[in-house]
């Protein structure tokens, strides 16, 4: 097997072991699996620990674990959102590993470049709503993006 399809079989194996819906006996087998392939899975909250869980993941009352995650980083940045709630929404976010504090040596600048090509992004984007667009660029012509 080439590194390349070892990895994408890894990731599945993965990826069941974090599914809801895989029984126990075949997570446990992916487990196994894993093992004999030298990797590892990580069996905390998160689906991987890059920030993220994989596409449709579900939480023990059925949403979507992205999108209430989303919501928490959302509420940081809503001004209409009281100083508890965002207490509240860092909490949860640092629990589950979001680094919420821009990282050491990122300046203003720097980081307003970055939003600025996520919003970029955003409007090449054949899955991104036109509602979405419209937003991006709005935001855009707001911030000296276009």
């Amino acid at each position: 097997m080439s590194g390349h399809d070892e990895k994408r079989v890894a990731a599945g194996l993965k990826a069941a072991i974090h599914n809801p819906n895989v029984s126990e006996e075949a997570k446990e087998r992916a487990q196994e699996r894993l093992e004999n392939m030298g990797a590892s899975v990580d069996t905390g909250s998160r689906g991987n620990n890059n920030g993220s869980y994989p596409t449709g993941t579900t939480d023990e009352t059925g949403r979507e674990t992205n999108r209430v995650l989303g919501g928490y980083k959302a509420t940081l940045h809503n001004p209409r959102t009281s100083e508890g709630a965002k207490q509240h929404a860092r909490e949860i976010l640092e629990a589950d590993g979001y680094q919420i504090e821009r990282p050491e040596g990122v300046t203003e600048d720097e980081h307003q470049k970055r939003v600025n090509a996520g919003y970029k992004a955003a409007l090449h984007n054949p899955r991104v709503s036109e509602e979405a667009k419209q937003h991006a660029r709005e935001y855009l012509e707001q911030h000296g993006g276009l």
